[in-house]
């Protein structure tokens, strides 16, 4: 009850049938929107995941404009998410524990950091354990990203890929 209240607190839209281990973490600035979808599940507890959690759920806008939008069914271990522009996650995405998505480098007074740019995952994507979803990647549906994978470029749909940088290993059969 407490992640809802937080979560309205916040204005983050959140759909029906979410679930909670732990306490979330949102946070948005003005002019910013989060919308997840409907039954959501987010573990935020050590006790939630067997495999460890080192953090809780944190999802945040980090610049005015920012878009979060999430589908249905989809399932957060430790997640953090972070847009300063735009992350559009589909439906039945699963993000094992401890991964990260944004579409920014968060270092807006280095001249070192590169333009912010939108990240998509599409329906049915698995993050593997410690999945880092760096600026600019789209992800295609029901693809496998394999643990402590760091993702810098586009990943084709029906695919497993992993490793650093993230490549595709082989090619899925995707059975309805």
């Amino acid at each position: 009850m407490i992640c809802r209240i937080k979560a309205a607190w916040w204005g983050v839209e959140l759909g029906k049938g979410a679930k909670f281990r732990g306490y979330a973490i949102f946070r948005t600035l003005p002019d910013t929107q989060i919308i997840i979808g409907k039954n959501a599940d987010f573990n935020s507890s050590h006790r939630s995941n067997l495999i460890g959690i080192y953090s809780p759920c944190m999802i945040s806008t980090i610049r005015r404009g920012a878009k979060i939008l999430i589908g249905n069914n989809c399932g957060f271990s430790g997640t953090v998410i972070g847009a300063a522009l735009k992350i559009e996650i589909g439906n039945n995405v699963r993000c094992g524990a401890n991964t990260l998505i944004t579409d920014s480098d968060w270092h807006y007074g280095d001249t070192r950091t590169g333009k912010d740019a939108t990240v998509t995952i599409h329906d049915n994507v698995w993050l593997g354990y410690g999945v880092k979803i760096l600026k600019g990647v789209t992800i295609g549906e029901n693809s496998l990203i394999g643990a402590g994978s760091i993702v810098t470029k586009d990943i084709p749909a029906n695919v497993v890929a992993a490793g650093n940088p993230c490549k595709v290993i082989k090619q899925i059969c995707y059975v309805e």
